[in-house]
């Protein structure tokens, strides 16, 4: 706006100068060209033929000086001479210049050439002195007298017009004129200045959008950049997790169905069944051999439905939940209150296990640590994320001293982070929550996986 507003000030006194300098100079041509037209048919015919004689006679003169004096001419012109070509005065209303040669000046050799010549207030001539001193605002005009039949300029009237009114006109066209250059400039400026501030203001909403979406892509980026950091670690805990679950796995079948495998092998090599014993006795052997077979093959099968799960891939998460639940209320006996929110997004099968790993695991830590009391399972859907809450009313528990190479809590928070969820816990003296989530955008992701 500062650099259009100099421009425009420029350009507004370029034009206004312009226009100026054509309206004074329109102005006072055609002011001359009214008075030369007006002296030369009042003057003109008093002259004698001036290519036949080159001086004035007395009664000419005397003529002259009567016309001039009085009557509307004496009271317009201030001051009156005939030039002959070589700058010769041949008549003057100041006696003292008659007969006295000067220098041709420029607007006297334009006249002898057939131009009228008129200046204003600019009497800087040397034969000009007493029109000078006079300080009035003055007309000078220069007018070329033809010879009637040939067209050919024999001599020059020279004339001083007091110009008080003309100036005075002038001056009000000039203000006039300057006022319109002015005002089409400002109004010019003003709509310039419009468009520059409207493009500023989008650029500045263009600008504070783009600020905006870069801090929106900064953010989305160092959320990538964590939940990527936390995957990787989520990863790594998941293959030690992973390690100590077969360790787990394998305890379970050295100290139960090994042991008992180991038993009836040991009963099979007894004197009992090979030595010549009683009937009865060899039967009750037999029978403690079967029932620690039946007993070895109960473990395994329970160890078995721990690691395979049921129809889990092709189930919704309602299916999902109520089945988790309803094979805890069977095991445990214990009553738990479940809640699902509708509509329920489309998970990928590997969050469906998720899901149901954690629930299964949350609802057996409640039984094994708070006794199942008031235990709920919760499932919301909220806007972008995914969650689900298992809740106790157990006596809560120090979050710091749970041991680091248990696979209870640990194994579900590197399970749920290990997909790019959150997982959390929420202890207190009136129970416990633990509670997963994701969020919209992994879970289309996962989806399409």
């Amino acid at each position: 706006m500062l650099a259009g507003g100099l421009v425009s000030l420029a350009a507004m006194l370029c034009v206004g100068t312009v226009v100026t300098k054509v309206i004074e100079d329109n102005v006072s041509r055609h002011a001359g060209a009214a008075t030369a037209l007006y002296v030369d048919s009042v003057i003109a015919p008093l002259l004698p033929d001036m290519q036949r004689n080159e001086m004035l006679d007395v009664g000419i003169t005397r003529a002259l000086d009567e016309t001039l004096e009085q009557g509307a001419l004496g009271d317009r012109l201030l001051s009156f001479r005939l030039w002959r070509g070589d700058g010769t005065i041949l008549y003057a209303n100041d006696s003292t210049l008659v007969g006295r040669q000067f220098p041709v000046s420029a607007s006297l050799k334009q006249a002898f050439a057939g131009e009228l010549v008129t200046e204003l207030e600019r009497v800087d001539d040397v034969e000009s002195a007493a029109e000078r001193d006079t300080n009035l605002p003055l007309l000078e005009i220069y007018n070329p007298i033809l010879q009637p039949w040939s067209g050919e300029v024999v001599a020059v009237l020279e004339f001083y017009e007091v110009a008080t009114e003309l100036q005075r006109d002038l001056r009000a066209a000039l203000v006039r004129s300057w006022l319109v250059v002015a005002g089409v400039v400002a109004g010019f400026f003003l709509a310039l200045s419009a468009i520059v501030i409207r493009g500023s203001r989008l650029i500045d909403q263009q600008r504070t959008a783009l600020q905006d979406h870069v801090g929106e892509l900064s953010e989305a980026l160092r959320h990538n950049r964590e939940l990527r950091d936390r995957v990787q670690k989520a990863s790594q805990r998941a293959v030690a997790y992973n390690e100590r679950y077969l360790r787990r796995i394998g305890a379970d079948l050295h100290d139960g169905p090994a042991q008992l495998l180991a038993f009836a092998s040991l009963r099979l090599d007894s004197d009992m069944l090979v030595g010549e014993s009683a009937p009865d006795a060899r039967d009750r052997e037999v029978t403690r051999i079967r029932a620690s077979l039946d007993e070895a093959m109960t473990e395994l099968r329970t160890i078995c439905r721990g690691l395979v799960l049921p129809h889990v891939e092709s189930a919704d998460v309602p299916e999902i939940l109520r089945s988790v639940v309803e094979a805890y209320e069977h095991r445990s006996g214990k009553a738990v209150k479940l809640t699902v929110s509708q509509p329920v997004p489309e998970l990928s099968p590997s969050e469906k296990i998720c899901v149901y790993r954690f629930v299964q695991e949350a609802l057996n830590n409640g039984f094994r640590h708070a006794d199942g009391r008031e235990q709920r399972v919760t499932q919301t859907w909220s806007g972008d994320v995914f969650s689900v809450a298992v809740a106790d009313a157990g006596a809560g528990f120090d979050t710091e001293r749970v041991p680091p190479n248990g696979i209870g809590l640990l194994g579900l928070r590197e399970r749920v982070e290990s997909l790019g969820g959150q997982f959390e816990i929420d202890t207190s003296p009136q129970g416990t929550t633990v509670r997963m989530s994701f969020e919209r955008a992994l879970l289309a992701e996962g989806a399409v996986q």
